[in-house]
């Protein structure tokens, strides 16, 4: 791929990641009165430099099917509502007992446990506001938005991302299990991911052989992205990553490398990310950035 190529996808991100922190500025500005330190806690650890990759994900699930990516933004905020709450609540004493995130103090390290437990819980909660309110009701027909919802809600729950971390939680420590692991991997972190992609096409109108093929394609990047993390954990660089590495070796976490090693774990990694881009066959150019952010996850630093 050329370097054009490269940086027309970098922009394509910055363009994106932008529109993204513009709508979530105007959805928490900055708040006076008896409720202001939870509000802070909520942006610090929203606006603390994510890379936006769920929303992102949603609007370009969106143009891939033909639709209009600024049509889902509200959707698209509320995926990184949902997908910041997850991180306060993780890093929690109770949960991984983190530091650090982003290269920052964890919510808690800054405004205490109980104000970055509600933090989150608000994050969570104003995330389904912004999914119900006028401003995405008007663009998109009620029946695609209705079955966005579910499938965001579904994957967030215990069907997906909180069943994964009680899994994770439960399994420290034990004889590692590939089953096991891949279960909490796809669930932890790959329904989100899937639920970010889907719900975009879903709401740009995707019919049936489009929406499983993007949903395919979801369920693939997924894994890669969580498996990723599994490397970089052992592989990365703390100060890139702004997160210690080799916590999940020190706490016991089951984990890809853990199971089958650092080579096999590459290199179901990039079979899954060929996998994913295979999924979008049928779509023209208007599917490359998700093709991009394929790749990208197996080449990121952090």
């Amino acid at each position: 791929m050329s370097s054009e190529a490269v940086l027309d996808f970098k922009a394509y991100l910055a363009e994106k990641r932008g529109i993204v922190d513009a709508a979530l500025q105007g959805y928490f500005p900055e708040s006076e009165g008896l409720t202001s330190d939870l509000v802070k806690a909520m942006r610090y650890s929203l606006f603390a430099g994510g890379k936006r990759l769920r929303p992102i994900l949603c609007i370009a699930g969106a143009e891939a099917v033909g639709g209009s990516g600024k049509n889902v933004v509200p959707v698209a905020c509320a995926l990184e509502m949902i997908h910041t709450y997850s991180l306060i609540h993780d890093d929690l004493p109770m949960m991984d007992d983190d530091d650090l995130r982003r290269g920052k103090p964890t919510n808690h390290k800054v405004f205490g446990e109980p104000i970055a437990l509600l933090a989150g819980d608000g994050l969570l909660t104003e995330a389904f506001s912004v999914m119900t309110s006028p401003e995405i009701s008007g663009r998109v027909s009620p029946q695609s938005l209705l079955q966005a919802i579910r499938v965001i809600a579904r994957a967030a729950g215990h069907e997906g991302m909180v069943g994964g971390q009680a899994v994770d939680i439960q399994w420290q420590g034990r004889p590692a299990d590939l089953g096991v692991v891949k279960f909490m991997h796809t669930h932890k972190t790959g329904a989100m991911i899937t639920a970010s992609v889907a719900s975009g096409a879903i709401l740009a109108g995707a019919d049936g052989s489009q929406l499983r093929a993007i949903t395919s394609y979801g369920e693939k990047i997924g894994l890669a992205f969580q498996i990723s993390d599994d490397i970089l954990d052992i592989e990365g660089d703390s100060e890139t990553m702004g997160k210690r590495s080799g916590a999940d070796e020190k706490m016991g976490k089951m984990t890809y490398p853990a199971v089958l090693g650092l080579d096999p774990s590459k290199t179901i990694e990039q079979e899954l990310v060929q996998g994913a881009i295979e999924a979008l066959r049928e779509f023209d150019h208007r599917a490359e950035p998700l093709r991009r952010i394929a790749q990208y996850i197996i080449e990121r630093k952090k």
